[in-house]
């Protein structure tokens, strides 16, 4: 069977173990049921996920022009303490960005490679940790913007991470931790403005991942320069493609590509 589409963050169920979706604008994929088979993968071009134009694609599944455009990707996404909506001032535009900030948000730990600090808000909550890979997280503050997030997260960078390993995440090379401590032990270094929203008995959510073997040194496909790619596909985590070579493949650093893959 043959499916061809643009590729977009793979959608997630939260079960034991988390179920995996790629969707395409007619089609979709059940991730889970390809583990164990071979699958072939194809470059066919690329699609900006904003304007629709066959162009190449420059970050985040947009052309250049969108990127530096849409109010989807101004720089409070990536940098939430930015945000300014609270203050009712427009980075791109207004409407949108009251929508998008103006809502609960979580402060989190997550535990993927090792303990890292991170903001989502409140809807993706477990969305954001199954797309980090995380096998254990915890919310630690819940705040009614993306603003009060960003500072907090900003001020607790101080003391743990906020970046995953990629590499350690995929091959597996975790420790557990206890969450709840790490999250007594940071509640002193919350800004005040955020001290009264901390979340003070909650329980760690543990994540299973659909991986039936995972690699010993990941290496990671690029589709585009490679043009073809053909493996058995043996596990799914976070948003990535695990094969059985070693090989993996970032579906959410790959939107836009358009490709095709055969079953």
């Amino acid at each position: 069977m043959v499916y061809k589409g643009v590729l977009t963050k793979m959608q997630t169920e939260f079960q034991d173990p988390i179920q995996y979706y790629l969707v395409f604008k007619n089609d979709f994929i059940h991730v889970n049921q390809l583990i164990g088979k071979n699958i072939a993968m194809a470059f066919v071009g690329e699609q900006c996920l904003s304007c629709g134009l066959n162009i190449e694609i420059y970050r985040q599944g947009f052309c250049k022009s969108c990127f530096f455009d849409m109010p989807n990707a101004g720089n409070w996404i990536m940098r939430p303490e930015l945000s300014t909506a609270h203050l009712d001032k427009e980075d791109r535009d207004l409407e949108y960005e009251k929508k998008v900030q103006l809502q609960p948000h979580i402060v989190y730990l997550a535990n993927s490679s090792n303990v890292k600090v991170g903001v989502t808000r409140k809807t993706q909550v477990p969305t954001r940790w199954i797309d980090q890979g995380a096998h254990e997280a915890i919310e630690i503050v819940e705040v009614p913007n993306r603003y009060l997030a960003g500072i907090t997260e900003v001020a607790l960078k101080d003391f743990v991470a906020d970046k995953t390993n990629w590499r350690k995440m995929l091959k597996n090379d975790i420790e557990d931790e206890n969450l709840i401590e790490w999250r007594d032990k940071l509640k002193s270094h919350i800004p005040e403005e955020a001290k009264d929203y901390f979340i003070e008995h909650n329980e760690e959510t543990h994540l299973h991942f659909p991986v039936n073997q995972y690699p010993e040194k990941p290496k990671s496909l690029n589709i585009k320069k490679d043009g073809t790619y053909s493996g058995k596909l043996v596990g799914v985590k976070g948003q990535y493609f695990i094969f059985e070579d070693n090989t993996v493949f970032n579906i959410r650093a790959n939107e836009g590509k358009v490709v095709e893959i055969c079953i």
